[in-house]
């Protein structure tokens, strides 16, 4: 199996499903995109890190990387690896002790382990070659604006605007569905956001 390294490119709104992003890694030697599709959540987690903006308290992602650090586990790297019913598989490569294991991990979840790590990414080449897509050649001056409508014009990051609009949408459908306990703390998210930006 031969493994391409990859880094983000950024992350967009996906405009083929509702609070969903599209995650853009891209071949470091290489011409090649590879988009997959994440929740609001775990775009979050990602944007937040890239971001470098502390959350006042712990996520997920965040608390995974405290407890490793507690019982000095290292990730080494992430491998996406699989891609089955346009449904890709991802590995976390970790060692502890001297002892290497691999964890079978969702792509968005390892990714937002990865970047709490300073942790290489890989695609293997099946999977570039099977769900890449290469980028177009351009002539000299010439601006790709049908390409970045299409991909939402993706950004090395999420911008705090972003996530507090989609953290207000699901602010609005927490309150239209009666869940009042997400909606509070929906609400609470919100404000903590907007206090510390």
């Amino acid at each position: 199996m031969r493994k391409l390294q990859v880094d983000i490119l950024g992350l967009s709104t996906s405009p083929h499903t509702n609070g969903a992003y599209a995650l853009i890694l891209y071949e470091l030697e290489g011409k090649r995109k590879l988009p997959i599709i994440i929740g609001g959540f775990e775009a979050q987690a990602i944007a937040l890190k890239l971001e470098n903006i502390k959350p006042p308290r712990p996520f997920t992602h965040d608390l995974f990387k405290n407890i490793a650090d507690a019982i000095h586990l290292r990730v080494n790297e992430i491998i996406i690896d699989e891609l089955h019913n346009e449904t890709f598989f991802a590995k976390v490569i970790c060692e502890v002790n001297g002892e290497v294991h691999e964890i079978d991990a969702r792509p968005s979840d390892a990714i937002a382990i990865a970047v709490r790590f300073n942790a290489p990414l890989f695609v293997t080449e099946e999977i570039m070659n099977e769900a890449g897509i290469k980028e177009e050649q351009k002539e000299e001056g010439e601006e790709d604006e049908a390409a970045a409508e299409a991909e939402g014009t993706p950004t090395s990051m999420l911008t705090t605007e972003a996530v507090l609009s989609q953290l207000q949408s699901d602010l609005n459908e927490a309150i239209s569905n009666e869940n009042y306990e997400e909606a509070a703390r929906l609400r609470d998210e919100i404000s903590r956001m907007k206090s510390s930006s």
